[in-house]
């Protein structure tokens, strides 16, 4: 595969260029209650190449990699005639040239396990959750996906490396009387298979969960001190915060620059926050990305300042800062784009019990049901707990944060000791050629004690 994308780019009379080709294999199996509505394996393979003339860019996508080097070809005049009519000439930072290959190691390959024997294990949790008191339905999906890259790029990289990962996420829908209810069951997350057997501890807890909210009245709406657990806190930066780190997402806007510029303080002195790739064993971890550039490690906040962001080598140079190995594509169909990796909140000082007994009224919120990031921020918890007078009282259902990012880092008044990194994630981006759907992320967080968050519920 290298000889042949280094070939595509011999002779193609361009400032720069580079290619990949992805030859995949994946296995999808979805349950939609008893019944089996996907049982699938399938190979997808094709490349991206991207040229650049005087600012200008031009990408194509091919199939075959027998098309490689008439499609560079083409890619790279349409480059040339783009740079006839450019007006903001695109820069790239620079990067260093790396010739290595990066393969995949794993306790228990996926690929190594029969499609039958991943339908049983999915079958088996979901009969466990079928047999389960006051659940109508089920939604269980198992997922995996190898794939096998090669990168060439005008500079003389020249790479090839590997992806691996799996995971089972299950919805669980109960009804009591008129209360319908869902609980998220998810493991997995990693290249190791072994990861997602025996985990019948996890699935018990998420059916206990939705038992308690089944009877759980709705949220009384307004603002509060909380506690979020390590997965809400963790969906909190990812979504509030992370996305604000990317830096393709804020190189247009003025605003967002300024208040984001290295150094500020935009959050309480005793958060940090980075994103790490070079984490072992997680959903976020790789050892390279898309453009060839190695994976490292990036503080976000330092102290509640502003540390760094994520770059591409366009926004890099834009930005005039380092290039961090974060440039992304979830497939051959699309341009990488930037992507978080493992972004993670470090560990704090204060324990859990000390946030509880710090508040007299408000709530323990746990869990992230994905939501919307920005300067303002919304995103749904799986269900929360009442917090009176320093104690744990009742559930509560239909829970959704929302506020201003900045006024809530400032708001973060303790950061918990216990840090945990979710198993599975995914997350969606919009980009120059499609929504970008990934399950290579991941994101980790401990408690965190909020002192004013609004909560959306039922009306006062």
């Amino acid at each position: 595969m290298k000889e042949k994308l280094l070939a595509a780019l011999k002779n193609l009379d361009v400032d720069y260029a580079d290619i990949r080709f992805d030859e995949e294999r994946k296995t999808q199996i979805a349950l939609n209650g008893p019944q089996v509505s996907n049982l699938a394996t399938f190979s997808p393979r094709g490349g991206h190449v991207r040229a650049y003339v005087n600012g200008a860019k031009a990408i194509a996508s091919f199939s075959r990699i027998e098309d490689a080097a008439n499609i560079a070809r083409q890619t790279a005049a349409a480059a040339r005639a783009a740079a006839n009519h450019i007006t903001d000439p695109i820069r790239l930072a620079s990067a260093p040239i790396v010739k290595k290959d990066f393969g995949v190691t794993t306790p228990k390959d996926p690929r190594a396990v029969t499609l039958s024997e991943k339908h049983d294990l999915l079958e088996h949790y979901n009969q466990i959750a079928l047999a389960a008191p006051d659940v109508i339905t089920t939604q269980l999906y198992y997922s995996d996906s190898y794939a096998h890259r090669g990168y060439a790029n005008t500079d003389g990289s020249c790479i090839l490396y590997e992806h691996l990962i799996s995971h089972i996420l299950g919805v669980l829908i109960g009804r009591r009387g008129d209360a319908v209810r869902r609980a998220v069951f998810a493991v997995g997350g990693s290249s190791d298979y072994s990861r997602l057997a025996e985990r019948e501890d996890v699935l018990e807890r998420s059916l206990a969960e939705l038992d308690e909210l089944l009877s759980a009245a709705p949220i009384t709406g307004g603002s509060y001190p909380i506690v979020l657990d390590p997965y809400g806190s963790g969906v909190f930066i990812h979504e509030a915060f992370g996305h604000r780190s990317e830096a393709d997402l804020t190189m247009d806007n003025p605003m967002l620059r300024e208040k984001l510029s290295l150094g500020s303080q935009i959050a309480t002195p005793i958060l940090t926050v980075y994103d790490d790739p070079t984490l072992p064993g997680y959903g976020g971890s790789y050892p390279v990305d898309d453009e060839g550039v190695l994976a490292r490690r990036t503080p976000l906040i330092l102290k509640g300042r502003v540390a760094g962001r994520l770059h591409s080598r366009e926004t890099a140079a834009a930005f005039e800062e380092q290039v961090t190995g974060n440039c992304r594509a979830s497939d051959a169909g699309f341009e990488p784009v930037i992507r978080m990796s493992n972004t993670i909140i470090e560990n704090g000082t204060s324990s859990l019990d000390d946030m509880i007994a710090s508040i007299d009224d408000g709530y323990y919120v746990a869990g992230g049901a994905g939501g919307q990031g920005g300067i303002d921020f919304t995103f749904g918890a799986h269900w929360a707990r009442r917090i009176e007078n320093g104690k744990l009282k009742e559930m509560v259902s239909d829970v959704n944060l929302s506020g201003n990012l900045f006024t809530t880092l400032k708001a973060i008044s303790m950061v918990g000791n216990d840090q945990l990194l979710f198993e599975y994630c995914d997350c969606g981006k919009s980009s120059f050629d499609g929504v970008q759907m990934t399950s290579r992320i991941s994101a980790g967080a401990p408690h965190l004690k909020i002192d004013h968050v609004t909560i959306g519920g039922a009306a006062t």
